[in-house]
């Protein structure tokens, strides 16, 4: 009866630890991808990765996507990453260091994205903005 018992148990924790590999394996495919979009200065479609629900409270205007596309992005560097205790969702701070084509000026910009798992969509979004080169 112990033997049933401990292999339930076993097999439990060993489904779930592979459940939330998925969910790493996942998140770090999201994070990849941002960073990739980032990097190659592809700032239109960094607003698919934005949850829907945080766009419909903080709409990203057609100028601010404009603004960015005046950069060339030089380096993407994470500087801290905090999970939550659930790892359902993390912070990470960044710093983006950005190229402005007409002035020839560098810019560094820190940057706190926030990134929650969607169970509905079954992805990792942001909730947090995309980056402003105004703010540094």
């Amino acid at each position: 009866m112990r033997v049933a018992a401990l292999v339930t148990l076993s097999s439990l924790l060993l489904l779930t630890g592979c459940g939330m590999g998925q969910l790493q394996d996942d998140r770090q495919e999201a994070m990849d991808r941002w960073e990739a979009l980032v990097r190659w200065n592809e700032f239109d479609a960094l607003v698919d990765m934005i949850h829907p629900e945080w766009l419909a409270d903080n709409p990203v205007h057609p100028v601010d996507v404009d603004r960015l596309h005046q950069f060339r992005v030089t380096e993407y560097r994470v500087r801290q990453v905090l999970v939550d205790p659930d790892g359902m969702g993390f912070e990470r701070s960044v710093r983006i260091r950005m190229y402005h084509v007409h002035s020839a000026r560098e810019r560094v910009v820190d940057y706190r994205e926030v990134w929650r798992f969607d169970e509905e969509l079954d992805r990792w979004l942001l909730h947090s903005g995309l980056p402003d080169p105004r703010r540094s």
